[in-house]
């Protein structure tokens, strides 16, 4: 017991002070990728889950590219396109809306406007989110019980997620836990696809949980489908099947990146908002 005691007074505090300090990554770490505007961008057969796009008008290239889907692979990033796409650093990537995710730029002409927003929906859908969530806040305060449900995934954002109990993350110092039965929760985490075995189930565990409840789709697969799309033994991302309250992209999405989309659901933090133009 003596020893354990030394050991602990000699390891000091290790628990993470974020989101009150900033973090920041490993070295080796992968955000995701900054299309740099007016240069010759790839084209979209170079990535593998189809998160870059293309369209003309007027002249000008458009080139799209959508967080949800993307894996931050960097393939888009490698020669010849180095100079073009570069890995960026930042995990706060966490939204409301898919479209809040997807970022275009203009290649090959840098007079045009740097960064254009995805144009959506002619109603205020971040109004909207912002209502669910000052609503959710009021209901459920600074407290959020949450019940993880593995739709399908190849358990990579599973492990980031457990992660999160942990002493060096210890996410119930900001009143987050997990719990074993949606009938305890006030919202779901899915990870992965939906799998079409588990669909059924996936609906029946959310409406377990009493309103408000938020559903919050971590990782790749889970936003959009990633890598496993959609297809007979796949239904796709979670919104395919559930209306969705956060994104949190990444394959898998770090741990501080998982605990900033649950603060986003809970209405702690501002979730990522589209680029402006100018």
């Amino acid at each position: 017991m003596l020893r354990i005691l030394i050991n602990a007074l000699r390891t000091g505090v290790v628990t993470t002070r974020y989101p009150a300090e900033p973090s920041v990554p490993p070295d080796r770490f992968r955000g995701a990728p900054v299309l740099r505007p007016g240069s010759r961008l790839p084209l979209p057969a170079v990535c593998p889950t189809g998160a870059l796009t293309e369209r003309f008008d007027a002249g000008a290239r458009r080139v799209a590219l959508d967080l949800a889907r993307c894996v931050f692979c960097g393939r888009c990033a490698e020669d010849p396109w180095a100079g073009a796409v570069a890995m960026g650093r930042d995990f706060e990537l966490a939204a409301r809306r898919r479209d809040d995710m997807r970022i275009q730029v203009v290649a090959g002409d840098p007079a045009v406007p740097a960064v254009e927003p995805v144009v959506g929906p002619t109603a205020d859908p971040i109004a909207e989110a912002e209502r669910a969530s000052s609503e959710i806040h009021r209901v459920l305060g600074r407290s959020l019980h949450l019940r993880h449900l593995d739709a399908g995934s190849c358990n990579a954002c599973d492990w980031e997620l457990y992660a999160l109990l942990n002493p060096v993350y210890d996410v119930r110092r900001l009143g987050i836990d997990f719990v074993a039965s949606p009938r305890h929760a006030d919202g779901v985490v899915v990870t992965g696809p939906v799998t079409r075995n588990l669909e059924t189930a996936v609906r029946r565990t959310v409406e377990a949980i009493p309103e408000p409840r938020v559903v919050i789709a971590v990782g790749a697969c889970a936003a959009s489908g990633g890598i496993v799309g959609e297809g007979y033994v796949s239904a796709g991302g979670v919104e395919r099947v559930l209306p969705v309250d956060v994104y949190i992209p990444g394959c898998p999405p770090r741990p501080e990146a998982i605990l900033f989309g649950i603060l986003v659901a809970l209405g702690r933090l501002d979730a990522r908002r589209p680029p402006r133009e100018g």
